[in-house]
């Protein structure tokens, strides 16, 4: 029984197709659910002839500030079910394990498009989970 699930989402819709599966189990076992989004880390923002517009820490304000937004709205579809969430900047596969650590997750639950189990197998990031995360990993293949 799963008591700390660990749900990584990209603002996909096929992501998101994993919540009901993650609700429900959560529900029946009384679980907390931490909801992580991977951003990638901003850069300064520069115009073409040279002019600073954002420092990299102002853009990484700003994104972390829409996707907590996108998160919450995620949380909606989790009703009664404890609920945390997190933004991490940086690779996904290896922020997602190093939030599954700090977590302590005893889950992962992921979503993935469908394709041939020969090219799921040599990449991406979900290949890359289940090659590397000492926590079982929970694989929804999305239509």
């Amino acid at each position: 029984m799963a008591k700390r699930i660990l749900v990584p989402l990209d603002r996909s819709d096929a992501a998101q197709s994993v919540l009901p599966l993650v609700a429900d189990m959560a529900r029946s076992n009384g679980a907390t659910v931490r909801l992580l989004h991977v951003a990638p880390i901003p850069r300064e923002r520069v115009t073409d002839d040279g002019r600073l517009v954002a420092y990299a820490s102002q853009e990484m304000e700003r994104i972390e500030f829409d996707r907590r937004e996108y998160l919450k709205t995620a949380e909606a579809e989790l009703e009664g079910v404890p609920v945390e969430s997190v933004v991490r900047f940086g690779s996904p596969s290896r922020e997602i394990i190093l939030e599954a650590d700090a977590f302590g997750a005893d889950l992962i639950a992921v979503t993935a498009r469908r394709r041939g189990w020969f090219r799921r197998m040599l990449g991406g990031v979900v290949a890359k989970l289940f090659r590397r995360s000492d926590v079982p990993v929970l694989l929804l293949a999305a239509r």
